[in-house]
């Protein structure tokens, strides 16, 4: 497989008057061709950052302070503006997390729709109508023709959400990435997004990079999952390993805490994760879970260095290093 995507020892901090928030602390991963990705994390952990860094749309107080995203070999961090504006939305899209609030309430569907295709793909206006509908009858609108002249308020949550993923893969992006993109709808609209979704994988080869704290999701649509947390990856690797050998302490509290069938119908215990998550302002210098876990020596007051358990399964974690005492003081 071909690498569409490699990031390297990303930074990114936010300036607040309790001091400089370290929100994305040196983050490194990569993807292939045609992969779907899955970055997990509960709130805070910095997925949501770390995706809007990769497209460069950190807005002041906010920067990104160091790393490189090397998309097709081609830093984006060193693009001008206007090379990142040709970019997004065009090579790369991103569908986030509030369809209502990403849609202009006072625009018709359609119209929102062709401007976006004009300027990127340089049709005139018939033919940017044609290929809207079209997209609306390939992410399940019924009746494009007609729902093309309504506004986003005549759509239902789910129905938004579809006109964001149309209008995402309107330019017929090489990467999308997806935002929490079924956080806001109930469980029912949830499944369909995500068939879709993986529909959508099949038919266009598009590689889609997916936020989201739900487990749940990144069983069904995603082939390998980052896990990451105080701003750090935690552990990564296929998704078929994560579930059934998860190496760090975190990944097996987040595993633990999902809602599982008992037998014939018993209710199960969920078991919680103690504890909160670290200052960002002043990062721990050693593993950012170590006050949460249940594991924790007196080594992890130093950051561990990435163990690989498996071919392409890595996590950060002292459990796993088998370095003397001696050694590591070296």
């Amino acid at each position: 497989m071909t690498e569409l995507l490699s990031v390297h020892n990303l930074k990114t901090s936010f300036k607040t008057r309790e001091g400089e928030v370290q929100s994305v602390r040196g983050v490194s991963f990569s993807m292939q061709e045609g992969e779907v990705v899955g970055l997990v994390g509960e709130s805070g952990s910095g997925k949501s950052v770390t995706a809007r860094s990769l497209i460069r749309l950190i807005q002041p107080p906010g920067r990104i302070t160091e790393g490189e995203v090397l998309f097709r070999g081609m830093n984006l961090l060193e693009q001008s503006d206007q090379e990142m504006r040709k970019i997004r939305g065009n090579r790369i899209s991103m569908i986030f997390q509030d369809p209502m609030t990403s849609l202009n309430p006072v625009v018709r569907v359609g119209k929102q729709m062709v401007e976006v295709i004009r300027r990127h793909r340089g049709m005139d206006k018939t033919a940017a109508r044609k290929e809207a509908i079209e997209l609306l009858r390939q992410v399940g609108i019924p009746s494009p023709e007609t729902r093309i002249d309504q506004y986003p308020h005549e759509f239902s949550g789910g129905m938004r959400q579809r006109v964001m993923i149309a209008i995402a893969l309107s330019c017929k992006p090489e990467l999308l990435i997806a935002d929490e993109p079924t956080t806001a709808l109930d469980v029912t609209i949830q499944a369909q997004i995500l068939q879709l979704m993986k529909e959508l994988k099949e038919t266009t080869q598009t590689s889609i990079l997916m936020i989201t704290h739900d487990l749940g999701v990144v069983a069904q649509v995603c082939t390998r999952v980052v896990v990451m947390y105080g701003g750090l990856i935690m552990e990564e690797g296929p998704v078929e390993r994560i579930f059934a050998e998860p190496q760090h302490p975190y990944t097996q509290g987040l595993l633990r805490s999902i809602p599982k069938p008992g037998e014939e119908g018993a209710r199960q215990r969920l078991v919680a994760i103690e504890g909160t998550p670290p200052n960002l302002v002043h990062p721990p210098s050693g593993c950012p879970f170590m006050e949460r876990c249940p594991h924790a020596m007196d080594v992890c007051k130093q950051m561990p260095a990435y163990t690989e358990t498996a071919p392409g399964h890595r996590a950060l974690c002292w459990l796993l290093d088998d370095r003397t005492d001696e050694e590591v003081e070296a």
